[in-house]
């Protein structure tokens, strides 16, 4: 470790990581983080409407209630929730009460798209407050009453917000990112609240080994229903694969149910369609490298793409009614039981579209699949024993 240098902004003192200019010294761990930081000048707008259009379950009303207690008493908190929990909703009273007392509130996620949807659904709820959305691209405005940003912007932010929430804390980037977990640090004024439906072990443990912080769980979903549960279909050959495929496309759409179908490659993405796309219609692809990422969602909901195949981008904050999934390819190491989690959460997350089919289609079954649908399993047991 460094005995002369700290960087102020990551908290990095590795060496490897340390260049020199001029004789100065200068952290290359975080050297593109550069931009103009949040204004202390910024009044924070206390006339609150809150208008949430539906009752929140007695569960959500128990855990949103213990979240704004644990934070008057200046708690962290880690809300370990399902997937179609309403995670979300959880936080609305502890956010109302914190605009009331004029304080400052961020809600980080690691992904820009889902940034763009929660901005949206907080104007909706907080009609008298100014919701910014803040991330790479859309930086002008950075100053807000509710700022909704990615993780990669928290470093606009020092010593900044009263109330910092960060959702999928498990998701990429942001997961086991140093520089963006100092950077979350470096942005708490006050106290944080973390939300997860798939929690790392280390990090449970951490919160139970520290008595400031406060570990809440809710394993039922908002409509409590419980969570499909996924089911494994061996094909050992690519053809026997693509058969299935489509043959599950093709029921699909007979049925009127929209279909995503994960692959675990941007490369393969777009060759599963151009296989799949001389036996079958109305799908298309979508990854990270698609520039009209939002377009495509937009024609998957309006329901003019039938099916949808997709990288991990979808993998959350997708929420499409009678959704069903096929994971392609599940035995591929990048499927691993929080991913695996994720992508079933998917489905039944609408009500009145409760059910559906979650298949891992694959080679070989893993210890992965094995184990999420086991926690899926342990859930729906929860469930079970309110009713």
């Amino acid at each position: 470790m460094s005995r002369f240098f700290v960087c102020e902004l990551c908290g990095n003192d590795d060496p490897k990581y340390i260049g020199y200019k001029n004789g100065l010294p200068y952290c290359r761990r975080c050297i593109f983080f550069n931009g103009h930081e949040a204004s202390d000048d910024y009044n924070v707008n206390t006339n609150i409407n809150l208008n949430i259009k539906y009752n929140l379950t007695k569960e959500q009303e128990r855990i949103s209630n213990e979240i704004l207690n644990n934070y008057k008493k200046n708690k962290n908190q880690l809300v370990y929730a399902v997937c179609g929990a309403g995670k979300t909703e959880l936080v609305f009273k502890l956010i109302a009460f914190c605009l009331d007392k004029s304080l400052r509130v961020g809600f980080a996620i690691p992904r820009k798209d889902v940034v763009i949807e929660l901005a949206r659904r907080f104007q909706n709820s907080f009609q008298n407050c100014n919701v910014i959305a803040v991330y790479g691209g859309n930086t002008t405005i950075i100053e807000g009453d509710i700022i909704c940003l990615t993780t990669h912007q928290l470093y606009r932010y020092k010593k900044y917000f009263d109330l910092l929430i960060l959702d999928e804390i498990d998701a990429f980037p942001y997961k086991d990112n140093i520089v963006l977990n100092n950077l979350f640090k470096r942005s708490i004024k006050g106290n944080y609240v973390l939300m997860s439906a798939t929690p790392s072990s280390r990090l449970i443990e951490e919160f139970k080994n520290n008595n400031d912080n406060i570990i809440l769980t809710l394993y039922t979903r908002y409509h409590m229903q419980k969570i499909p549960v996924p089911r494994i279909v061996i094909c050992p050959t690519t053809l026997l694969k693509l058969i299935y495929l489509i043959k599950k496309i093709k029921e699909y759409q007979s049925l009127n149910k929209p279909l995503l179908i994960f692959v675990p490659t941007i490369y393969l993405s777009k060759y599963l369609y151009n296989i799949l796309k001389n036996f079958t219609k109305f799908g298309y692809f979508i990854n990270s490298k698609s520039n009209n990422r939002n377009n495509i969602i937009d024609k998957f909901r309006n329901g003019e793409y039938k099916y949808l195949i997709s990288t991990a981008v979808l993998e959350r904050g997708v929420t499409l009614k009678n959704l069903q999934v096929i994971i392609f390819m599940a035995d591929n190491y990048i499927y691993n039981e929080s991913a695996l989690i994720q992508i079933s959460g998917r489905v039944g997350r609408v009500i009145n579209y409760t059910n559906g089919e979650v298949i891992y289609l694959s080679d070989k079954k893993t210890k992965d699949m094995v184990s999420s649908i086991k926690k899926i399993d342990e859930a729906n047991t929860h469930l079970q024993n309110l009713l």
